[in-house]
């Protein structure tokens, strides 16, 4: 049992309970608050629909939340600490950056390894700004089959953070890819790889690849289902009951990647693709994926572990 850190306060691993690994409150892409045309973020209306989705989350057994936005998308720690007061749900933040293409800024991409690595020890020991409230953990991310200058640095930032502080490792990837080079750029670094989390490993049903990572320690995030334009969920769902029928189910935590409230201008998904995501909600694993491993046989001990144990266990590594 370790005591780790939520925006509302510590609390022992042992208290998490049901646990979704990757889901988001609120994200903007970096500068939509430059965007003089983009409609007017209502704070109230935000607030209220993100209560009443953990409600509903917690109905449902929901204990835990992870909301693992980066510093430059639009991470608003003081809002999930209301929304976590409010719905009486644990939520947990990170600290880190977003791949190149969508969330860096200059000024970031002028700091040294060493340097980034200061602010996140900072946010996850001191406090997020002015705050108080401390991250539990590092966010890193890269895009689609390469891992540029830029990228690479944070991550090797994100490793030197978790070294100096004990705090684990969550990530993003592209289509399921770049997952086996983060792992690489970790261990160079002396990350142990049991305190990683290869993010989206679902956005591909190639099991030689996941695999590999898994036979190095780390986890998988199964962790954007719903999101059938990228992947269908009939094929995350084949990989991951493939995978739980060999013995993988320690090393799997499952999730949606679902967003709450995009500030600026959304998303910017055509109708088409948005009629494709109905299910892209976090009730989505408990009312449809669940019953479907289920129904495939996997057993209620497996499903307790990628919910309830794998979560406690990252964290205690």
């Amino acid at each position: 049992m370790k005591t780790i850190n939520t925006v509302t306060g510590t609390v022992t691993t042992d208290k998490l309970g049901t646990t979704l690994m990757h889901e988001h409150l609120l994200v903007g892409w970096a500068g939509w608050e430059l965007d003089c045309k983009a409609p007017r973020f209502d704070r109230k209306t935000a607030l209220k629909r993100a209560v009443e989705r953990l409600k509903e989350l917690k109905d449902l057994g929901l204990s835990t939340f992870l909301d693992p936005c980066p510093n430059d998308i639009g991470r608003d720690v003081v809002f999930m600490a209301e929304v976590a007061d409010a719905s009486g749900v644990n939520i947990i933040c990170t600290t880190g950056l977003y791949k190149e293409d969508l969330g860096n800024t200059v000024y970031m991409k002028q700091r040294s390894a060493d340097e980034i690595a200061d602010i996140y020890t900072a946010e996850l020991t001191e406090g997020i700004g002015e705050t108080g409230i401390k991250a539990a953990l590092i966010k890193c991310a890269t895009g689609k089959d390469r891992i540029t200058e830029y990228e690479e640095k944070c991550l090797r930032a994100a490793a030197r953070a978790s070294k100096r502080t004990g705090a684990p490792i969550t990530t993003h990837t592209d289509d399921g890819t770049m997952g086996r080079e983060q792992l690489d750029i970790f261990e160079s670094e002396g990350v142990d790889l049991r305190k990683v989390i290869i993010g989206h490993s679902c956005g591909s049903a190639d099991l030689r690849y996941h695999t590999d990572m898994l036979d190095r320690g780390c986890y998988l995030g199964f962790d954007r289902f719903g999101l059938e334009f990228l992947q269908p969920d009939r094929l995350r769902l084949a990989a991951l009951i493939g995978l739980l029928g060999i013995g993988f189910e320690r090393q799997i935590v499952l999730s949606h990647d679902s967003v709450a409230c995009v500030l600026g201008r959304g998303l910017g998904l055509s109708p088409e693709i948005m009629e494709t995501i109905r299910n892209w909600e976090p009730t989505h694993i408990f009312k449809h994926i669940l019953p479907a491993l289920r129904n495939a046989g996997v057993p209620e001990e497996k499903i307790n572990t990628m919910m309830v144990e794998n979560p406690r266990r990252y964290f205690e590594q």
